[in-house]
């Protein structure tokens, strides 16, 4: 009997289709394989990176570029290179796990994920053979360490306003570039940077830089609030000489190296994040039950009790997110020829919205561990005699990295609508069918006692407000919507939210359908706690958005139509933060 196809959904199609938790992949779906790369991982930082963080710290860039090469011998920098040029070409679930569990020392993961992400994917994907076999056994092993060029002065969010530029000289034998690239993490001491400037002036275009060549300098470091031990400076361009082979892609085509690759930094941001929040929750669980105060540990005190909770319940959802969507790319890929890079890079762009969402929730997720770890650890969180302090510093830079937050925001509803305009996603006639229901009126539904039932039809909600408030907007603008940022920001907020929720909810049933709800009794009220806070801020943005985009008795209409799909009976929340924190502090960490 032929095993059944599996369906793959298209990238954004969450907002649009129910999701059936069986095709949910979740953390209790690894294989083996991804469990020993978890715990070589995880080995890697206990026993070489933790112990040396204070040399870390200090900016001892010999000892990272010692550190990298440790971790080339591992493997672990070579996850995405193919086994030809001396990788060891794992799948994405691997390569998120790498990226979790490497998160324990803010200032090297930057190192790291500089190098063996953003430093060396360009020339994965985009390289030409003689430059694969060139750079890519080298920044594999660690020999060679990477670096990514894209930012300037003048342009952050906006980097196709780069000032950086090319020209071929006389004889055509060399690019001259002139510029000055910014914040560029391991910017001291990489060997290969992978730089982006304009061909004569205009058109954009990636080149890759080797630390050696002429008129090629870094400026000083700069003076970081946070990951103070990475390397940070500027790439100085002075009629800088590089080979005419080093051209990397296409003239004028630079932008879709530089933005692919982003879809890749953002989602194994995401995935660092959530390593760093569940390193939060372990190192805040402990103290609250050694600290004591009024003769007993702080731990027992509601107000510590309901922080605890949030962190593992914001924690499990933005974990449910990153490992869904590996999911999602894993089952597209094997659909294509993965030895193709081109069709690779298509089945990431197909999750370019989920992997923004991800990077958006996953250091939002992190700054709110961080941030309610210091709270529990009171005065002694503001100082750096606990580890708490580092971990708060560093981690506020991940809302800026790889797109900050709010241009993601304004990505997430234009991408949706890109795809909607060119035929890609059923969006607009989403939206149609909604419109219709809602002139429609209410119906009556047969009651549903089984597990989680509240919060199916929550979640089903939370899509139709998302398909309301960007139609809505859309119908409105039109053309200028993109000028709206304010509402482009609430209506990310309320799909983000969306996709969240909906991951939560399929793993969670997926478990309980599986091993029974009393196994997974946690992961039920951690999905239930968040869905019914989720909704509050779902009908908050959408009464925003909405109140900003009509008025009148289209405004009415649609607020009737909100109080509706947000209209449920609320729960005793407290008392499901009282069990979760409660269990928190019993093993130690986080619980899922």
């Amino acid at each position: 009997m032929a095993t059944p196809q599996k369906q793959i959904f298209k990238g954004g199609s969450f907002l649009i289709t129910e999701t059936q938790p069986e095709g949910v992949f979740s953390p209790e779906d690894f294989t083996e394989e991804h469990r020993m790369i978890a715990k070589t991982t995880e080995e890697y930082l206990e026993k070489e990176i933790i112990p040396n963080s204070a040399r870390i710290e200090e900016k001892d860039y010999e000892l990272q570029r010692q550190l990298l090469q440790k971790a080339g011998e591992l493997g672990l920098l070579g996850a995405s290179i193919p086994e030809a040029y001396g990788g060891l070409a794992l799948d994405h679930v691997s390569g998120m796990l790498i990226s979790e569990y490497i998160s324990g020392q803010g200032s090297f993961v930057t190192t790291f994920g500089a190098h063996s992400s953003i430093g060396t994917l360009p020339i994965v994907y985009f390289g030409t053979e003689e430059q694969k076999q060139k750079y890519l056994p080298k920044l594999a092993t660690g020999e060679w360490v990477g670096a990514y060029c894209l930012s300037e002065t003048g342009s952050g969010s906006d980097s196709l306003a780069a000032k950086t530029t090319a020209r071929l000289n006389a004889e055509g034998t060399h690019w001259t570039l002139n510029g000055e690239k910014m914040w560029i993490s391991n910017g001291a001491f990489a060997d290969v940077y992978i730089v982006f400037a304009k061909v004569d002036g205009e058109k954009f275009t990636g080149f890759i830089v080797e630390r050696n060549d002429p008129g090629v300098s870094h400026g000083a470091e700069e003076h970081k609030m946070g990951q103070r031990g990475s390397s940070t400076t500027p790439l100085i361009l002075q009629d800088a000489q590089v080979p005419k082979d080093r051209l990397l892609g296409e003239i004028g085509r630079g932008h879709i190296i530089a933005f692919n690759i982003l879809n890749f930094g953002r989602f194994k941001l995401g995935a660092g994040a959530i390593g760093g929040s569940k390193r939060v929750i372990e190192i805040a669980a402990k103290y609250a039950a050694e600290r004591r105060q009024f003769n007993q540990p702080i731990a027992n005190f509601g107000a510590i009790k309901y922080k605890l909770a949030e962190m593992a319940a914001r924690t499990y959802v933005g974990e449910s997110a990153v490992y869904r969507t590996a999911g999602l790319i894993e089952d597209r890929e094997s659909t294509i020829d993965k030895s193709v890079p081109a069709e690779v890079l298509s089945a990431i762009e197909e999750y370019a919205v989920e992997c923004s969402i991800i990077k958006v929730a996953g250091s939002e997720i992190l700054d709110y561990c961080a941030d309610e770890g210091v709270q529990i650890f009171g005065g002694n969180g503001f100082t750096s005699s606990y580890p708490v302090e580092a971990v708060y510093r560093d981690s506020r830079v991940n809302r800026i990295f790889e797109g900050t937050n709010e241009i993601n925001r304004l990505l997430i509803p234009g991408m949706l609508l890109k795809r909607a305009m060119k035929g890609q996603l059923p969006l607009l006639q989403a939206a149609q069918k909604l419109q219709e229901e809602l002139l429609a009126g209410p119906t009556f539904e047969e009651e549903d006692d089984s597990v989680l039932a509240v919060e199916r039809k929550l979640v089903a909600n939370s899509k139709k407000i998302a398909l309301a408030v960007v139609g809505t907007a859309a119908q409105k603008f039109m053309t200028a919507l993109d000028k709206q940022q304010i509402i482009l920001c609430w209506a990310a907020d309320i799909i983000i939210e969306s996709f969240l929720i909906d991951s939560a909810l399929g793993r969670t049933l997926k478990l309980v359908a599986r091993d029974g709800e009393e196994k997974h009794q946690y992961a039920v009220l951690a999905t239930r706690l968040y869905i019914h806070d989720a909704m509050s801020r779902i009908e908050t943005a959408a009464k925003n958005a909405l109140a900003a985009t009509v008025e009148g008795d289209d405004l009415r209409v649609l607020l009737a139509a909100l109080k509706r799909f947000t209209k449920f009976t609320p729960i005793n929340t407290s008392a499901i933060r009282e069990k979760l924190s409660d269990k928190v502090v019993e093993a130690g960490g986080y619980i899922f």
